[in-house]
């Protein structure tokens, strides 16, 4: 089973699926103001990162669907809420696909559609180099904040990321986020869902939100988050904690 760490002893049951820079351990300041006693948090590890860095698969969204799924019954949850950042978005939806009457609510954080995103050749290429490069690692880490964050912030991102993923599943990742599309499947599902994007993420807009995750959910929120970009549990991370709060609390 894949790692994880567990917040909270509250009634209410949120499985957190990371991205494509996180671990489970990863999540920044944004745990420090989560509610333990209404809430429990599962912080889950994909295969080949932090604590289940060495475990191999075949790195796709159906694969961490299974692996949360496998979680939240060894937990005993049988339903339960998510809340997944940039790739975990779209692992989320993955999720709800899976199990739809297992999901309470989701909260997409700086999300990848169901969709993917599209690349053109520059930008793949791009991206792509990641797996084997530091300093397009921290480019990237900048541009998706909005080129306005403190170097030591940068590096710190960076060395954690080389440390606690596996370059293959890395790469393997890429293509599972970029390149699925499951649109079709979770079309018109009327869970709860509440979007957040980074005022500052110069790619997962509220304008691409608009065109894929509010015209797929009748039941859909989205809001942007001033002063953040792709990262807000760390740019953001009190102001995040009581939106996201608000809303699973929410009747």
């Amino acid at each position: 089973m894949n790692s994880f760490e567990l917040i909270g002893r509250g009634p209410h049951k949120v499985m957190l699926l990371h991205g494509w820079f996180g671990t489970a351990r990863g999540w920044g300041p944004f745990v420090d103001s989560l509610d333990q006693d209404a809430y429990s948090w599962c912080c889950m590890d994909y295969r080949g990162y932090g604590a289940s860095k060495s475990r191999s698969g075949d790195y796709s969204m159906a694969e961490i669907s299974a692996d949360a799924l496998e979680l939240a019954d060894a937990l005993g949850w049988d339903k339960f809420s998510l809340l997944g950042h940039s790739m975990g978005g779209m692992a989320i939806q993955r999720v709800l696909a899976d199990a739809p009457a297992r999901v309470r609510k989701l909260v997409a954080l700086t999300p990848v559609p169901a969709s993917g995103v599209p690349f053109d050749e520059a930008g793949w290429a791009f991206f792509s180099a990641a797996a084997g490069s530091a300093d397009t690692r921290r480019a990237i880490l900048d541009l998706t904040t909005g080129n306005r964050l403190t170097k030591v912030w940068l590096d710190g991102m960076l060395r954690s990321s080389l440390e606690t993923s596996n370059p293959e599943a890395f790469a393997g990742y890429l293509t599972a986020w970029a390149k699925t599309d499951f649109a079709e499947e979770i079309q018109g599902n009327t869970v709860p869902i509440l979007i957040i994007c980074g005022a500052t993420d110069p790619a997962l807009t509220a304008d691409f939100m608009q065109q894929t995750y509010m015209q797929w959910y009748p039941n859909a929120q989205l809001e942007v988050m001033p002063n953040s970009g792709h990262y807000p549990m760390f740019e953001t991370p009190v102001a995040l904690a009581t939106r996201v709060q608000a809303f699973l609390g929410a009747d």
